[in-house]
């Protein structure tokens, strides 16, 4: 008898990036690629590495170095039946098409009174620690969380990157997808072959515990379950959850999981103030907070711009400070 187990391959989180689009350029000629470099050199990090070769430069097409100009092109171009995926080449260069993400993209389902919606994928590498220099480490997703009728969705893992931007090109809806630079190439894992989708708006629980929730997403995730891990060593259970989409966020499961522990850890890179953790935080106080037997810690960027080089492992959380905050709150 025919097996009929999914193949699998193994990749890193950039490989599955590029997986992802391949498979939906190959499965709907709605689907294009465009951005700066994205064609002939295949992208800044090489996510898009010979996707013009196998699909042309109508498919995959380089564009002027205008953020406003190409996202409000693909704004158009979605707007009239196709379905572009436009890479940002750093999260901080995306604040010149702001204008374009906030004003029409994000506005044009409501604006029609549901006529017309907005089926783009914006696709852009985020955080720190890769030595980068200025305005290529930012963490800003909390500026896009705020923002109605934007989905963003930010994996961890190689498997959960190419089904989510399989999901995120799928849906109607525009997404920003945020990629841990940090991650792109940090570790492998077996990705199914062909096209699947991971659910937007639905957590991931990377562990299950009983005594702490740590609730963490992107490039933090391997910085948390390091900490877990060592936590573990000590006798204290630990649930790991991975949030993987920052709008809308999965209220049942960081409900679910905070009611069992009685005790919660946030800990993303971004800056402490105005970050999505405050917003998760809100969450914990909404649905839990007589649930709670300490108060909740957050672990986070500083409220300065990412600095340079070296000092950047000063500004970003580390195994250390979560394994710190996880001790608070059981000690409370």
């Amino acid at each position: 008898m025919e097996s009929t187990a999914v193949k699998k391959k193994t990749m890193t989180l950039v490989q599955a990036i590029t997986d992802g689009m391949r498979t939906m350029l190959e499965e709907d000629d709605r689907v294009l690629v465009l951005g700066e470099d994205v064609g002939k050199n295949g992208g800044v990090f090489r996510a898009t590495d010979h996707l013009q070769e196998e699909f042309g430069e109508d498919r995959v097409m380089d564009t002027p170095l205008s953020e406003a100009g190409f996202i409000g092109a693909a704004i158009g171009m979605a707007v009239n039946g196709l379905r572009p995926v436009a890479e940002i080449q750093f999260l901080g260069f995306i604040y010149p098409a702001y204008e374009q993400i906030m004003t029409h993209a994000s506005r044009l389902r409501s604006r029609t009174m549901g006529h017309y919606t907005v089926p783009i994928v914006i696709r852009a590498p985020y955080g720190a620690g890769v030595r980068a220099p200025e305005i290529h480490s930012d963490s800003t997703e909390a500026i896009f969380t705020h923002m109605p009728g934007l989905k963003v969705v930010c994996p961890a893992s190689p498997s959960d990157a190419k089904g989510l931007l399989i999901a995120a090109i799928e849906d109607p809806d525009p997404v920003l997808y945020l990629e841990p630079m940090r991650c792109y190439r940090s570790s492998r894992e077996e990705v199914a072959e062909g096209k699947y989708t991971v659910e937007i708006g639905k957590a991931k629980k990377v562990q299950e515990g009983e005594d702490v929730t740590v609730i963490t997403w992107g490039a933090m995730v391997p910085v948390a379950a390091q900490a877990v891990k060592e936590m573990e060593a000590t006798g204290v259970s630990c649930e790991l959850i991975d949030l993987r989409t920052l709008y809308p966020i999965d209220r049942d499961t960081i409900a679910e999981s905070v009611q069992k522990t009685g005790r919660t850890v946030i800990v993303h890179e971004a800056h402490g103030t105005g970050g999505v953790g405050n917003d998760v935080l809100a969450i914990v106080n909404d649905t839990s907070f007589l649930y709670q037997k300490a108060p909740v810690e957050r672990v986070t960027g500083f409220d300065s711009p990412v600095p340079f080089f070296s000092f950047e492992d000063e500004y970003l959380p580390t195994p250390a400070r979560v394994k710190y905050a996880i001790e608070k709150v059981i000690k409370f």
